[in-house]
């Protein structure tokens, strides 16, 4: 063994065949996993196995799609089948397409402790989890996706490592005490010695890129990623990133959550940005759950208003350097210049399920006639759509969050932080244990619901959705200039217009629980309804007109709880 320059070490083996396990062993404390390991078999305090990195790739002719044409799924791994694995995966994705999905989005995979956790707690960045099937599986789910079409985004978590398994302090200064962060030390991306630490991360995304052939990353909860440094961590990823989609000759995406409203992370590089490719825009999601539930407990208190919807469809943002009342401070920077497209926009994900108390998924707070409403809302926006699983067809079964800690210690802390979290949203009761397996179980969707009753109706439903966005001009062109919205406070209505060329349509959203009589402000013409929510065809209470001829504005009687389209072509 050889000591090499900034504190690395090296030694070449003859017996590092695939297949052979390897501990390393720090001046003879106990030996432990490799830090960039490709595969634990045994789990997080296991041995390391070599793997072999060659794969039978079929996707030579596959380059990417661009960001207008994403719709993304997001799915766990463990629960999305009931046999929890990438293999299991793969029967299901042409349902997925023909669904209308672009994208999948794999939550964390990187190799966490046991069999059972969302993923934001793994310890081995460049493993993939032992569980759902390790790296040749992946690589065969990423294969299957691109043989189809579809794109794969991976969510990867780098602004944290999680409790257990975590041995990565002791091969060097990976964490600092300069900063904290809500889940433990945080990472050291601008210390001393910070530039190999950055240098792990970047790999590790450059890595996912090469080896699997993703498409896209995003990355967890930026806000968590504290750097001062004049070049920062996530400017620099970005970067490499897209030098790497260059000489790849694909088109690659990074997608940022973030809870600081800062535009700087999807600007442009040439306007003093980051230059990555689009971010979670949870405003968005408050702003129509709190229009549709009246809760405003805990961080929803600043929406409520339509108004607040508005802001969402026009710059992705609902604060944008205004007071929040939760924050007690002004919050966020205007977004106008910033295209549509670069802003993801849902109606529930993993969070905003997995981190209520009992997990309940929306529609399983609202009416049926509120998930239709909220699904127009999000999937005929201007913005990048994402599903979470089994939204489509309203799937019952909860998301909640569980872990398969082996320390008793850590369990406990565990159950007691969930208990904390919910205080500032009041909820009533004792939320499900975490660490019981009967809870991860519970979380399994059952796909078979799609088949029948209003499970059937809303499954149709969504596909017309995707499919009016792919084929209507007005609503293909990502847009914001392209778009004018108005909200009526008083009849609970949000009216959003929209064209390309000579096609256009109206999209009328009433959020009132007694419906509206109202005036529609749209140019003259004949208009064609193209999707009412309130149709028998998909178990509503009754349509609206199929044609309509305006001599300047619509007088329509909304439904309550409904969205309906309608559209105007304008004949050469």
């Amino acid at each position: 063994m050889g000591q090499c320059r900034d504190g690395y070490w090296e030694v070449c083996l003859e017996n590092g065949a695939p297949g052979a396990h390897y501990l390393y062993q720090i001046d003879g404390r106990p030996g432990r996993p490799d830090p960039a390991s490709r595969f634990q078999p045994e789990g997080v305090h296991g041995p390391s196995e070599v793997v072999e990195a060659a794969f039978e790739w079929q996707d030579g002719e596959w380059r990417g799609l661009p960001l207008e044409q994403c719709v993304l799924y997001e799915l766990h791994a463990g629960t999305f089948t009931p046999e929890g694995t990438f293999d299991a995966i793969v029967p299901r994705l042409q349902y997925l397409r023909d669904l209308g999905v672009t994208f999948i989005e794999l939550m964390p995979v990187a190799q966490f402790p046991g069999g059972r956790n969302w993923g934001y707690d793994g310890v081995y960045p460049f493993a993939v989890q032992n569980t759902y099937g390790g790296p040749k599986r992946l690589k065969r789910l990423v294969n299957e996706c691109h043989k189809l079409g579809l794109g794969v985004v991976l969510d990867v978590v780098y602004n944290h490592l999680g409790p257990e398994g975590n041995y990565l302090p002791g091969f060097g200064p990976y964490f600092t005490q300069s900063y904290k962060t809500p889940w433990g030390p945080a990472i050291n991306f601008d210390g001393p010695e910070s530039d190999e630490v950055r240098r792990f991360f970047i790999e590790n995304a450059l890595y996912w890129i090469r080896e699997f052939h993703f498409d896209a990353l995003r990355l967890d909860a930026v806000h968590g990623i504290l750097d001062r440094s004049a070049y920062p961590f996530l400017e620099e990823l970005g970067d490499e990133v897209r030098e790497e989609a260059t000489r790849l000759n694909r088109i690659v995406h990074v997608m940022p959550e973030s809870d600081l409203n800062d535009p700087r992370l999807i600007r442009a590089k040439e306007l003093g940005g980051f230059g990555l490719d689009a971010q979670w825009a949870d405003g968005f999601h408050h702003a129509l759950r709190v229009l549709l539930t009246g809760d405003r407990s805990g961080y929803y208190q600043d929406f409520g208003e339509v108004h607040h919807l508005t802001k969402a469809f026009e710059e992705g943002y609902v604060h944008t350097g205004e007071y929040s009342q939760y924050r007690r401070r002004r919050h966020g920077a205007p977004t106008r210049d910033i295209p549509a497209y670069r802003f993801v926009v849902f109606s529930q994900n993993h969070d905003q399920v997995g981190n209520r108390m009992q997990g309940e998924r929306f529609g399983s707070l609202v009416s049926f006639e509120d998930s239709k409403l909220a699904a127009a809302a999000v999937i005929l926006s201007p913005h990048v759509p994402l599903l979470f699983m089994g939204e489509e067809y309203g799937e019952t079964a909860p998301f909640l969050y569980f872990v398969s800690h082996s320390d008793p210690d850590l369990v406990e802390a565990v159950r007691r932080g969930r208990k904390g979290e919910f205080a500032a949203f009041a909820w009533q009761g004792e939320p499900p244990d975490p660490q019981a397996e009967e809870t991860f179980l519970q979380c399994k969707l059952n796909l078979e619901l799609r088949n029948s009753g209003k499970h059937q109706a809303l499954h149709r439903y969504y596909r017309e959705l995707f499919r009016l966005r792919r084929e209507v001009a007005a609503l293909a062109v990502l847009s914001k200039e392209q778009m004018s919205v108005v909200a009526d406070e008083v009849s609970q209505v949000l009216f959003v217009r929209r064209w390309h060329g000579e096609d256009e349509v109206v999209l009328v959203l009433c959020f009132s629980e007694a419906g509206a009589a109202v005036n529609v402000p749209v140019p003259a013409g004949r208009w064609s309804k193209l999707l009412d929510s309130s149709d028998a065809r998909w178990l509503g209470p009754g349509a609206l007109p199929e044609q309509l001829d305006s001599p300047g504005e619509m007088e329509l009687e909304l439904k309550k709880r409904s969205a309906v389209l309608y559209r105007r072509r304008v004949e050469a």
